[in-house]
Protein backbone atom coordinates (compact mmCIF):
# COMPACT_ATOMS: atom_id res chain seq x y z
CA UNK A 1 0.00 0.00 0.00
CA UNK A 2 1.09 3.16 -0.58
CA UNK A 3 0.81 6.55 1.05
CA UNK A 4 -2.41 8.37 0.12
CA UNK A 5 -1.66 11.79 -0.92
CA UNK A 6 -4.85 14.27 -0.82
CA UNK A 7 -6.63 14.84 -4.17
CA UNK A 8 -10.14 15.53 -5.02
CA UNK A 9 -9.90 12.45 -7.08
CA UNK A 10 -10.39 10.37 -3.76
CA UNK A 11 -13.70 9.36 -2.18
CA UNK A 12 -13.56 11.18 1.33
CA UNK A 13 -15.79 10.02 4.45
CA UNK A 14 -18.16 12.53 4.06
CA UNK A 15 -18.87 10.92 0.91
CA UNK A 16 -19.39 7.49 2.07
CA UNK A 17 -21.44 8.45 4.58
CA UNK A 18 -23.81 10.57 2.35
CA UNK A 19 -23.82 7.70 -0.20
CA UNK A 20 -24.84 5.48 3.11
CA UNK A 21 -27.65 7.62 4.13
CA UNK A 22 -28.63 7.84 0.41
CA UNK A 23 -28.96 3.90 -0.67
CA UNK A 24 -30.69 3.31 3.09
CA UNK A 25 -34.24 1.94 2.97
CA UNK A 26 -32.99 0.76 -1.31
CA UNK A 27 -30.14 -1.68 -0.33
CA UNK A 28 -29.70 -3.89 2.76
CA UNK A 29 -27.68 -3.76 5.49
CA UNK A 30 -26.41 -7.03 4.97
CA UNK A 31 -24.77 -9.59 7.96
CA UNK A 32 -22.13 -11.46 8.84
CA UNK A 33 -22.47 -15.08 8.63
CA UNK A 34 -20.00 -16.65 10.85
CA UNK A 35 -17.69 -18.92 8.39
CA UNK A 36 -16.00 -22.02 10.30
CA UNK A 37 -12.45 -22.84 9.17
CA UNK A 38 -10.38 -26.22 9.35
CA UNK A 39 -7.64 -26.43 11.63
CA UNK A 40 -6.23 -24.59 15.18
CA UNK A 41 -5.02 -21.27 13.28
CA UNK A 42 -6.39 -18.95 15.70
CA UNK A 43 -8.48 -17.22 12.58
CA UNK A 44 -11.90 -16.47 13.71
CA UNK A 45 -14.13 -15.22 9.96
CA UNK A 46 -17.32 -14.32 9.11
CA UNK A 47 -18.56 -13.64 5.33
CA UNK A 48 -20.79 -10.53 4.54
CA UNK A 49 -23.37 -11.98 2.29
CA UNK A 50 -24.37 -9.62 -0.24
CA UNK A 51 -26.88 -11.84 -1.81
CA UNK A 52 -28.91 -11.02 0.64
CA UNK A 53 -29.97 -7.99 -1.62
CA UNK A 54 -32.69 -7.56 -3.20
CA UNK A 55 -30.38 -7.94 -6.71
CA UNK A 56 -28.75 -11.06 -4.77
CA UNK A 57 -25.04 -8.89 -5.36
CA UNK A 58 -23.90 -5.88 -3.64
CA UNK A 59 -23.93 -3.80 -7.05
CA UNK A 60 -27.52 -2.31 -6.23
CA UNK A 61 -25.48 -0.16 -3.74
CA UNK A 62 -23.07 2.12 -6.10
CA UNK A 63 -25.85 1.73 -9.05
CA UNK A 64 -28.83 3.12 -6.50
CA UNK A 65 -25.87 5.80 -5.41
CA UNK A 66 -25.60 6.80 -8.66
CA UNK A 67 -29.13 7.50 -10.25
CA UNK A 68 -30.27 8.63 -7.08
CA UNK A 69 -28.57 11.57 -7.69
CA UNK A 70 -29.96 12.48 -11.22
CA UNK A 71 -31.70 15.41 -11.91
CA UNK A 72 -35.21 15.48 -13.35
CA UNK A 73 -33.93 15.45 -16.50
CA UNK A 74 -31.45 13.00 -16.68
CA UNK A 75 -33.84 10.60 -15.24
CA UNK A 76 -36.08 11.33 -18.39
CA UNK A 77 -33.26 10.60 -21.16
CA UNK A 78 -32.59 7.16 -19.62
CA UNK A 79 -29.38 5.75 -18.08
CA UNK A 80 -26.89 3.00 -19.82
CA UNK A 81 -24.60 0.41 -18.55
CA UNK A 82 -22.53 -2.31 -19.99
CA UNK A 83 -22.04 -5.26 -17.81
CA UNK A 84 -21.72 -8.58 -17.46
CA UNK A 85 -25.10 -9.29 -15.02
CA UNK A 86 -24.72 -8.22 -11.73
CA UNK A 87 -24.50 -4.50 -12.55
CA UNK A 88 -26.92 -4.77 -14.89
CA UNK A 89 -29.51 -5.94 -12.43
CA UNK A 90 -28.32 -3.00 -10.35
CA UNK A 91 -28.81 -0.09 -12.55
CA UNK A 92 -32.24 -2.40 -13.77
CA UNK A 93 -33.46 -2.04 -10.23
CA UNK A 94 -32.20 1.57 -9.26
CA UNK A 95 -33.57 2.75 -13.13
CA UNK A 96 -37.46 1.19 -11.74
CA UNK A 97 -36.98 2.99 -8.46
CA UNK A 98 -36.69 6.24 -9.90
CA UNK A 99 -38.92 5.81 -12.90
CA UNK A 100 -36.43 5.92 -14.95
CA UNK A 101 -35.49 3.71 -18.79
CA UNK A 102 -32.79 1.30 -18.63
CA UNK A 103 -30.33 0.12 -21.07
CA UNK A 104 -27.97 -2.85 -20.32
CA UNK A 105 -24.99 -3.76 -22.89
CA UNK A 106 -24.42 -7.07 -22.51
CA UNK A 107 -22.00 -9.89 -23.29
CA UNK A 108 -23.01 -13.09 -25.60
CA UNK A 109 -21.05 -14.88 -22.32
CA UNK A 110 -23.17 -13.25 -19.56
CA UNK A 111 -25.16 -16.16 -17.74
CA UNK A 112 -28.99 -16.77 -18.31
CA UNK A 113 -30.03 -16.21 -14.88
CA UNK A 114 -28.63 -12.57 -14.73
CA UNK A 115 -29.94 -11.93 -18.24
CA UNK A 116 -33.30 -12.81 -17.25
CA UNK A 117 -33.18 -11.25 -13.80
CA UNK A 118 -32.06 -8.09 -15.88
CA UNK A 119 -34.92 -7.90 -18.03
CA UNK A 120 -37.57 -9.26 -15.21
CA UNK A 121 -36.29 -5.91 -13.78
CA UNK A 122 -38.11 -3.98 -16.68
CA UNK A 123 -34.61 -3.24 -18.95
CA UNK A 124 -33.80 -3.71 -22.44
CA UNK A 125 -30.81 -5.76 -23.38
CA UNK A 126 -28.40 -4.89 -25.91
CA UNK A 127 -25.90 -8.15 -26.68
CA UNK A 128 -22.15 -7.88 -27.99
CA UNK A 129 -19.06 -9.73 -27.94
CA UNK A 130 -17.59 -11.60 -24.79
CA UNK A 131 -15.05 -8.89 -24.40
CA UNK A 132 -15.65 -6.28 -21.58
CA UNK A 133 -13.92 -3.53 -23.95
CA UNK A 134 -17.10 -4.53 -26.34
CA UNK A 135 -19.59 -3.62 -24.16
CA UNK A 136 -18.38 -0.21 -23.11
CA UNK A 137 -17.59 0.74 -26.67
CA UNK A 138 -21.18 0.15 -28.01
CA UNK A 139 -22.90 1.33 -24.70
CA UNK A 140 -20.68 4.87 -25.16
CA UNK A 141 -21.92 4.60 -29.05
CA UNK A 142 -25.37 4.15 -27.71
CA UNK A 143 -24.92 7.18 -25.09
CA UNK A 144 -24.11 9.53 -27.97
CA UNK A 145 -26.86 8.51 -30.34
CA UNK A 146 -29.78 8.69 -27.79
CA UNK A 147 -28.43 10.93 -25.23
CA UNK A 148 -28.61 8.18 -22.58
CA UNK A 149 -26.63 8.99 -18.71
CA UNK A 150 -24.01 6.82 -18.67
CA UNK A 151 -23.84 4.76 -15.42
CA UNK A 152 -19.95 3.31 -15.34
CA UNK A 153 -19.87 -0.32 -13.40
CA UNK A 154 -16.69 0.86 -11.43
CA UNK A 155 -14.69 4.05 -12.33
CA UNK A 156 -17.34 6.68 -11.16
CA UNK A 157 -16.58 8.51 -7.70
CA UNK A 158 -20.23 7.75 -6.83
CA UNK A 159 -20.20 4.04 -7.71
CA UNK A 160 -17.09 3.62 -5.36
CA UNK A 161 -18.96 5.64 -2.71
CA UNK A 162 -21.69 3.13 -2.83
CA UNK A 163 -19.88 0.18 -3.29
CA UNK A 164 -17.24 1.41 -0.34
CA UNK A 165 -20.99 1.41 2.41
CA UNK A 166 -20.03 -2.50 2.20
CA UNK A 167 -16.69 -1.46 4.28
CA UNK A 168 -19.20 1.20 6.47
CA UNK A 169 -21.08 -1.39 7.65
CA UNK A 170 -18.45 -4.00 8.65
CA UNK A 171 -16.60 -1.80 11.06
CA UNK A 172 -20.57 -1.13 12.67
CA UNK A 173 -20.90 -4.91 13.12
CA UNK A 174 -17.71 -5.80 13.60
CA UNK A 175 -15.26 -2.84 15.35
CA UNK A 176 -12.47 -5.06 16.00
CA UNK A 177 -12.13 -6.71 12.32
CA UNK A 178 -8.65 -6.82 11.67
CA UNK A 179 -8.54 -7.93 7.75
CA UNK A 180 -10.91 -7.61 4.98
CA UNK A 181 -10.78 -9.54 2.33
CA UNK A 182 -12.68 -8.50 -1.34
CA UNK A 183 -13.07 -9.62 -4.74
CA UNK A 184 -11.84 -7.69 -7.70
CA UNK A 185 -12.10 -7.07 -11.44
CA UNK A 186 -12.86 -3.74 -12.52
CA UNK A 187 -12.05 -2.56 -8.78
CA UNK A 188 -15.67 -0.86 -7.86
CA UNK A 189 -16.05 -2.97 -4.79
CA UNK A 190 -12.52 -3.33 -3.44
CA UNK A 191 -11.76 0.58 -3.75
CA UNK A 192 -14.73 1.35 -1.89
CA UNK A 193 -14.57 -0.57 0.60
CA UNK A 194 -10.49 -0.28 1.32
CA UNK A 195 -10.64 3.53 1.04
CA UNK A 196 -13.99 3.57 3.54
CA UNK A 197 -12.12 1.06 5.79
CA UNK A 198 -8.75 2.95 6.17
CA UNK A 199 -10.38 6.80 6.32
CA UNK A 200 -11.50 5.43 9.89
CA UNK A 201 -9.47 2.38 10.74
CA UNK A 202 -6.23 2.45 8.80
CA UNK A 203 -4.65 -0.43 10.71
CA UNK A 204 -7.07 -2.57 9.26
CA UNK A 205 -5.69 -4.45 6.35
CA UNK A 206 -7.21 -5.57 3.25
CA UNK A 207 -6.65 -7.60 0.05
CA UNK A 208 -8.24 -7.67 -3.19
CA UNK A 209 -8.47 -11.41 -4.11
CA UNK A 210 -9.38 -12.60 -7.99
CA UNK A 211 -8.75 -15.45 -10.06
CA UNK A 212 -5.47 -16.44 -11.35
CA UNK A 213 -6.73 -16.36 -14.93
CA UNK A 214 -7.89 -13.46 -14.90
CA UNK A 215 -5.26 -11.55 -12.35
CA UNK A 216 -4.95 -8.25 -14.12
CA UNK A 217 -5.05 -6.05 -10.61
CA UNK A 218 -2.60 -7.89 -9.26
CA UNK A 219 0.03 -7.19 -12.11
CA UNK A 220 -1.29 -3.93 -11.91
CA UNK A 221 -1.15 -3.25 -7.95
CA UNK A 222 2.67 -5.08 -7.68
CA UNK A 223 3.89 -3.44 -10.66
CA UNK A 224 2.67 -0.33 -9.93
CA UNK A 225 1.09 0.68 -13.74
CA UNK A 226 -1.74 -0.33 -14.93
CA UNK A 227 -2.17 -3.35 -17.23
CA UNK A 228 -5.16 -4.76 -19.22
CA UNK A 229 -5.36 -8.14 -20.07
CA UNK A 230 -7.23 -9.59 -23.63
CA UNK A 231 -10.11 -10.99 -23.05
CA UNK A 232 -9.50 -14.27 -24.50
CA UNK A 233 -7.82 -14.70 -20.95
CA UNK A 234 -9.84 -13.28 -18.39
CA UNK A 235 -13.00 -14.81 -19.59
CA UNK A 236 -11.23 -18.77 -18.74
CA UNK A 237 -12.27 -18.31 -15.43
CA UNK A 238 -15.30 -19.62 -13.97
CA UNK A 239 -16.24 -16.42 -12.38
CA UNK A 240 -18.29 -14.27 -14.54
CA UNK A 241 -18.29 -11.52 -12.30
CA UNK A 242 -14.47 -11.21 -12.53
CA UNK A 243 -13.63 -10.99 -16.31
CA UNK A 244 -13.46 -7.32 -17.05
CA UNK A 245 -9.71 -6.83 -18.72
CA UNK A 246 -8.45 -3.85 -16.41
CA UNK A 247 -9.05 -2.16 -13.02
CA UNK A 248 -10.79 1.45 -13.82
CA UNK A 249 -8.37 4.37 -13.62
CA UNK A 250 -10.20 6.25 -11.02
CA UNK A 251 -10.10 2.42 -9.09
CA UNK A 252 -6.77 1.99 -9.78
CA UNK A 253 -6.02 5.56 -7.23
CA UNK A 254 -8.16 4.50 -5.01
CA UNK A 255 -6.44 0.90 -4.43
CA UNK A 256 -3.09 2.17 -4.53
CA UNK A 257 -3.65 4.06 -1.67
CA UNK A 258 -5.70 2.09 0.35
CA UNK A 259 -5.14 -2.11 -0.32
CA UNK A 260 -2.44 -3.53 1.41
CA UNK A 261 -2.27 -6.54 -1.32
CA UNK A 262 -4.13 -8.52 -4.19
CA UNK A 263 -3.84 -12.12 -4.09
CA UNK A 264 -5.05 -15.25 -6.68
CA UNK A 265 -7.22 -18.37 -6.19
CA UNK A 266 -7.34 -20.87 -8.85
CA UNK A 267 -10.11 -22.51 -10.44
CA UNK A 268 -10.20 -25.40 -8.30
CA UNK A 269 -10.19 -23.80 -5.17
CA UNK A 270 -13.24 -21.15 -6.31
CA UNK A 271 -15.14 -24.58 -7.16
CA UNK A 272 -14.25 -25.93 -3.75
CA UNK A 273 -14.64 -22.47 -1.44
CA UNK A 274 -18.65 -22.90 -3.43
CA UNK A 275 -18.88 -26.42 -2.00
CA UNK A 276 -17.56 -25.16 1.70
CA UNK A 277 -20.03 -22.42 2.04
CA UNK A 278 -23.19 -24.32 0.68
CA UNK A 279 -22.16 -26.88 3.30
CA UNK A 280 -21.27 -24.83 6.04
CA UNK A 281 -23.44 -21.89 5.80
CA UNK A 282 -27.27 -20.82 5.05
CA UNK A 283 -25.40 -19.30 1.63
CA UNK A 284 -25.50 -19.65 -2.10
CA UNK A 285 -22.37 -18.45 -3.90
CA UNK A 286 -21.73 -17.43 -7.23
CA UNK A 287 -18.42 -18.25 -8.11
CA UNK A 288 -17.33 -14.61 -7.98
CA UNK A 289 -18.44 -14.55 -5.13
CA UNK A 290 -16.18 -17.17 -3.67
CA UNK A 291 -13.00 -16.17 -3.88
CA UNK A 292 -12.43 -14.69 -0.78
CA UNK A 293 -13.58 -17.63 1.34
CA UNK A 294 -11.21 -19.31 -1.10
CA UNK A 295 -8.09 -17.22 0.06
CA UNK A 296 -9.61 -17.78 3.36
CA UNK A 297 -9.74 -21.88 2.66
CA UNK A 298 -6.19 -22.26 0.73
CA UNK A 299 -3.79 -19.35 1.33
CA UNK A 300 -4.01 -18.69 5.25
CA UNK A 301 0.27 -18.18 5.47
CA UNK A 302 -0.77 -15.32 3.00
CA UNK A 303 -3.28 -13.75 5.67
CA UNK A 304 -1.74 -14.13 8.81
CA UNK A 305 -1.02 -12.07 11.10
CA UNK A 306 -5.16 -11.66 11.10
CA UNK A 307 -7.76 -12.58 14.33
CA UNK A 308 -10.71 -11.68 12.42
CA UNK A 309 -11.33 -11.33 9.04
CA UNK A 310 -14.44 -10.41 6.55
CA UNK A 311 -14.73 -11.91 3.41
CA UNK A 312 -17.20 -10.00 1.29
CA UNK A 313 -19.08 -12.85 -0.67
CA UNK A 314 -20.28 -10.16 -3.24
CA UNK A 315 -23.00 -12.32 -4.76
CA UNK A 316 -25.39 -15.66 -5.59
CA UNK A 317 -26.12 -15.27 -9.39
CA UNK A 318 -25.37 -18.93 -10.19
CA UNK A 319 -26.65 -20.74 -12.82
CA UNK A 320 -28.59 -23.37 -11.53
CA UNK A 321 -26.41 -26.36 -13.63
CA UNK A 322 -23.14 -24.76 -12.68
CA UNK A 323 -24.46 -25.02 -9.36
CA UNK A 324 -25.50 -28.19 -9.50
CA UNK A 325 -22.11 -29.60 -10.93
CA UNK A 326 -19.85 -28.21 -8.45
CA UNK A 327 -21.67 -28.68 -5.23
CA UNK A 328 -23.73 -31.93 -6.91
Amino acid sequence: MTSATPSISLVTLETFRAAQDRIRGVAVHTPLVPFPLPGNNGISAWLKDESKQPIKSFKLRGAYNKIAQLTEEERRRGVITYSSGNHAQGVAYAAREVGAKAIIVMPSNAPEVKKQATLALGAEIVTVGAASSDRKVKAEELEREHGYVMIPPYDDPAIIAGQGTCGLEILADLPDVDLVLAPVSGGGLLSGTAAAIKHLRPEVRVLGIEPLLAADAQESFRGGKLVSWPAEMTTRTIADGLRTQSLGDLNFLHVRAYVDDILTVTEDEIREAMRVIVRSTPITPEPSGAVTAAALLFHQNKLLPALKVVAVMSGGNVEPEILKQIVG
